[in-house]
């Protein structure tokens, strides 16, 4: 069977953007907000692959298509948000990817330049991550978060003025602090799925530190065998445990350094190479400043 080809489509622009949709010259060259309900209904013949220079927001409902993430298919319900950033790359499938109805808003990075925004939407963790890492709202989160892309749709509809570029990046922080708020409030109202996520993150962790030999692994081998993004991976396991993905690593691979000291005859240099250090002294290092004694220390105090 022919593999099926996969287009490329780099998007560059506001401008290219529009071309691409079929809609007129946007208003500002910088920044659009659309209502899918006003899209030109879209047909995608071949999977394509979508790389923008543009930061885009999406609240999608009632969407007939799915978006690939990995090798998972994702559907976007009611009430359902992803955040991309710039270069970050999606895949459509084949077929109307047009939602029903729900806000797109695109921005190029340059209509932040000179404000305090510019830094501080590269610290919203939510877009590092993936499409299935989506926000889901609730009836309330929704309509504040549809309040806010009413008001940026107002401001941009009146005449351009000195003050128009403030007050439309006024309410894009604004929404960015509210999407902030109930990213971080999901992980705890849905806390159960957290917690399974846990569980099979501690499994891996354990079939991983099992091993004669290991090689020291790092956050995205756990991330792309659970299928997610490793800064969602990240955020879940903090606000359920107080550690980072990397945080828990670390204590395992101590938990097992000990393990070895204190049960095997192995220098600290097979031990190291054991762990999958390069070089001893790199072990070494690292294990006076987790547990404030060297190696050799260690293992003596338990003779």
């Amino acid at each position: 069977m022919k593999r099926q080809s996969i287009q490329t489509i780099p998007v560059y622009s506001i401008t290219q953007q529009h071309q691409l949709l079929g809609l007129e010259k946007p208003k500002h060259p910088l920044f659009h907000l659309f209502r899918f309900e006003n899209f030109p209904k879209i047909e995608v013949e071949n999977p394509t692959k979508i790389i923008s220079d543009l930061y885009q927001i999406t609240l999608k409902k009632d969407c007939p298509c799915k978006t690939l993430y990995g090798q998972t298919a994702y559907d976007f319900d009611e009430g359902v948000m992803s955040f991309f950033s710039p270069k970050q790359v999606s895949v459509l499938e084949a077929g109307n990817f047009v939602p029903q109805s729900g806000w797109l808003l695109s921005i190029h990075p340059d209509f932040f330049r000179g404000y305090s925004i510019a830094q501080k939407i590269k610290n919203f963790g939510f877009f590092q991550y993936a499409v299935n890492e989506a926000l889901i709202l609730s009836e309330e989160e929704q309509m504040a978060i549809e309040l806010i892309f009413g008001q940026i749709e107002k401001e941009a509809n009146l005449p351009i003025d000195r003050f128009s570029q403030d007050v439309i990046i006024s309410n894009i922080d604004l929404l960015l602090t509210y999407c902030n708020r109930y990213y971080h409030r999901q992980f705890i109202v849905r806390k159960h799925h957290s917690s399974e996520l846990l569980v099979r993150f501690e499994n891996l962790l354990e079939e991983y530190f099992s091993q004669q030999e290991i090689n020291l692994p790092k956050v995205t081998d756990f991330a792309s065998n659970l299928n997610i993004s490793s800064k969602y991976l990240s955020d879940c396991l903090k606000q359920l445990t107080g550690l980072t993905v990397k945080q828990h690593i670390h204590e395992k691979l101590i938990e097992k350094a000990k393990e070895i000291l204190t049960g095997t005859e192995l220098s600290v240099a097979e031990i190291a190479y054991r762990l999958g250090f390069d070089y001893p002294q790199s072990f070494s290092k690292f294990f006076m400043t987790k547990t404030k004694l060297s190696p050799l220390k260690f293992r003596h105090s338990f003779n």
